[in-house]
């Protein structure tokens, strides 16, 4: 089944997914077994020997994703940083050069700065969406990848996916993106020119807030075939029930990603009105710097909204504290909305970087309840003491 022949939401229900072929079930089986038995020494039954090697559940969910970003090949992990490990490993070598968001999330900064820089990488963070600055950053012969966020988590800022791609193909680099916040229901970096696009499945594509994994997706048939073996060879993959929960969660995508961004939308409206906040940050905005650009590349502008506080890192803290229907919680992308303060949360591992957030900022995953009851919520923890 291909994206060229079937819309996206029939891709999310039935790539990868075929009734079970023996008994007929709709469903995917999963496939909760280590080891397989072989017909003959070499010749292990339709090529599976070991889950590590490989599952016929988390392979179904793998067709499934390559299907929906309109990749060449897809592969799934334990969680979104051991699909971004397993890419730097595989495609980067001790002495080798990445230029990074300057505005990343917490635990790629972390990755970058605590685990990779020992391995002997470098890294420049600079802002994506200012070309010139990336150009500058390049060191030509040393930089192997551009990594980019877009929207970043929490600032949502917005980079143009066919420049960056441009720019690292000119330098002979390779392009990755972060497409968790907006979902391959919204945006398809792919098909704009990047090499291999990551997710942290634990969020939208799940979707339910109950199964933590990351994915690849490659636009090409040999960084695919050099992933896999990474993916063999480190490790670090999903178990069949984890890759079956997100399979669950996929087929629901698209109409959870429509109410996703109805709901940030009426939020952001509020917001913008509301005399606590000094600034409201979403693509959605005509005042965002980035808003021309996110209109081209992405189908929505999603359900992620962030906002500033007249009040200060007092008030911040105070609106987390007392919403009530907002979970205060870390993650986003599942059913329920979720409030948290990412300078003391997500982002803390940024705290005295160059990365570190705004102490001011409140970062809101808008679920899909009822909107006026999302709304009142934030009217009682934004009211004065």
């Amino acid at each position: 089944m291909t994206a060229d022949a079937h819309g996206f939401d029939t891709l999310a229900i039935h790539a990868g997914q075929e009734p079970d072929p023996r008994t007929g079930a709709v469903v995917p089986p999963i496939y909760q077994t280590s080891t397989y038995a072989q017909d003959a020494v070499g010749a292990p039954r339709l090529g599976y020997e070991y889950s590590r090697s490989g599952n016929p559940t988390r392979d179904a969910l793998q067709e499934c994703l390559a299907a929906l970003e309109g990749g060449r090949r897809g592969l799934a992990f334990a969680s979104g940083l051991a699909a971004e490990d397993t890419l730097l490993r595989a495609v980067c070598r001790p002495g080798d050069h990445v230029v990074i968001p300057d505005d990343a999330y917490g635990g790629t900064y972390r990755l970058f700065a605590k685990v990779a820089e020992n391995w002997g990488l470098d890294w420049t963070a600079v802002p994506l969406s200012d070309p010139d600055a990336v150009r500058a950053a390049f060191r030509p012969g040393h930089t192997r990848l551009i990594w980019s966020e877009t929207p970043t988590n929490p600032l949502l800022n917005v980079a143009d996916i066919a420049a960056l791609a441009g720019l690292a193909h000119e330098f002979d680099a390779l392009l990755a993106v972060d497409n968790t916040f907006a979902s391959p229901y919204l945006q398809q970096p792919l098909t704009l020119g990047a090499d291999v696009v990551v997710h942290s499945t634990t969020k939208y594509l799940g979707g339910h807030s109950d199964v933590v994994g990351g994915a690849l997706v490659t636009a090409g048939d040999e960084l695919g075939e050099q992933l896999a073996f990474h993916q063999n060879a480190m490790g670090a993959v999903n178990g069949p029930f984890d890759a079956w929960l997100t399979l669950r969660g996929v087929k629901t995508l698209g109409v959870r990603m429509d109410r996703h961004c109805d709901n940030a939308e009426r939020v952001v409206a509020y917001l913008e009105r509301h005399p606590a906040v000094t600034r409201v940050l979403y693509p959605g905005l005509a005042s965002h710097p980035g808003h021309e650009t996110a209109a081209k590349q992405m189908r929505r502008f999603g359900g992620m909204v962030s906002f500033r506080l007249a009040g200060g890192p007092e008030q911040a803290v105070r609106v987390c504290n007392r919403a009530r229907l907002f979970v205060l919680a870390e993650s986003l992308g599942g059913v329920e909305s979720l409030i948290e303060h990412p300078g003391q949360m997500t982002h803390l591992s940024a705290a005295g970087s160059a990365l570190e957030v705004p102490a001011d900022l409140v970062r809101l995953s808008v679920g899909i309840e009822t909107i006026d009851d999302l709304l009142a919520d934030l009217e009682q923890a934004l009211r004065p003491l």
